[in-house]
């Protein structure tokens, strides 16, 4: 157990420094972009949404090319260097000057996510056993999904007392009491020695890692196109006051983690199911949150449904993608992570194009829905090719 929670700390961390980027994104505009942000704050913020795709882009790019790359190797071993990397890169955060340098520190932390995820699930579904494997995945999403609950709105409010670059201190020590934890309570854990990156890639052959993959890119990018301008659609539509954005993050958070612990449950009795009714919920809500943005009341209750019923989705798809990726079992369980991650980029930037265009703050909603609708077409388009050649 003590493993498992050292693998948590890391978790929590990448949820930390993945997420509260979103609830600072109007601080780090103004701080960053001074000049963008005197003539348009709209822009400003719209601009600012690339560091959040910036970070997803380093995922995409880090998740299958590590994970791949270090398939042979001790898993303990591997998790303390990823640790490690994720404290270096997260600190440079707090000491670049300009917008352009943090964008690159941004891509820079991404690249470690995937594979800490990937590898770290791998040993969880190790220790729970056969038919508790999402159950596995979910105990290291657990980390992340608390994060929400605590490290993100901790580190929003820190943010905007004492800078946005406050919260990256917090996030870089979290990486450092994981990596030394992940040393200390880690088991040797051997790694694969005859798989190779060659091998590795060969997942990309099977069409259903492509549309599993889709699934996770576009349907939960409905997620990311809202979470990422969160703060604006609080303060500017319902009239909130800033205060509010911390709290609403952790009933944000609060329902991530028990949509995560749900999803793992569910995916290991029913996974198709669970991700055909999690993609069409998610839209819904998503659609109710558009139309009722207007009292923070209904979109702090909203938004925490938005969080319990993407979460549901996380565990569900990692482990269709370790059904159907064979042998290859270490990229697929780090392709999750670029899956979702390219959500993220999608969502931030569709979400900060509709704002940009001057649709407001309440544009992300709907483009966060089309995007759950076209990954609900997709899992149903995986689901009946899948079934048609087991006949």
């Amino acid at each position: 157990m003590r493993a498992l929670l050292s693998l948590a700390i890391g978790s929590f961390g990448i949820g930390m420094t993945e997420f509260v980027m979103m609830g600072l994104l109007p601080d780090i505009a103004r701080d960053l972009l001074p000049h963008v942000w005197m003539r348009s704050q709209e822009h400003a913020i719209g601009q600012a949404g690339i560091l959040i795709s910036m970070y997803a882009l380093g995922v995409v790019i880090g998740a299958p090319t590590i994970a791949g790359a270090v398939a042979r190797f001790p898993r303990h071993r591997v998790m303390i260097g990823l640790a490690v990397a994720l404290t270096v890169f997260n600190a440079l955060a707090v000491v670049l000057p300009t917008f352009e340098l943090v964008a690159a520190a941004r891509l820079l932390a991404g690249l470690p996510h995937g594979a800490y995820f990937g590898i770290g699930a791998l040993v969880a579904a190790d220790v729970l056993g056969p038919g508790r494997r999402a159950q596995g995945v979910a105990f290291i999403l657990t980390g992340l999904t608390i994060a929400n609950v605590v490290g993100v709105p901790l580190g929003t409010f820190l943010g905007q007392v004492w800078g946005w670059r406050s919260a990256f201190v917090v996030v870089t020590a979290v990486f450092a009491l994981a990596a030394v934890s992940i040393g200390f309570f880690v088991p040797e854990h051997a790694g694969d020695p005859g798989r190779t990156l060659r091998s590795e890639l060969s997942v990309f052959r099977e069409p259903q890692v492509w549309l599993t993959l889709g699934i996770g890119a576009i349907g939960f990018g409905g997620f990311f196109a809202v979470y990422s301008y969160i703060a604006p659609l609080i303060t500017e539509v319902a009239g909130a006051p800033a205060w509010a954005v911390p709290l609403t993050l952790v009933l944000v958070g609060v329902g991530m983690t028990a949509g995560n612990l749900a999803g793992g449950f569910l995916a290991d009795r029913d996974l198709r199911r669970t991700l055909l009714l999690g993609l069409a919920a998610l839209a819904a809500v998503l659609v109710l949150l558009a139309v009722l943005s207007f009292s923070i009341v209904l979109v702090v209750a909203l938004a925490m449904v938005v969080g319990a019923v993407s979460s549901i989705l996380s565990p569900a798809i990692q482990t269709r993608l370790m059904d159907v990726a064979g042998e290859n079992q270490s990229i697929a369980a780090a392709l999750n992570h670029s899956a979702l991650n390219i959500g993220n980029s999608l969502g931030a930037f569709l979400g900060g194009a509709a704002i940009s265009l001057g649709f407001g703050y309440a544009a992300p909603e709907w483009v966060g829905a089309a995007l759950a609708l076209l990954g609900l077409g997709i899992a149903v388009v995986a689901l009946r090719v899948e079934r048609r050649a087991a006949v």
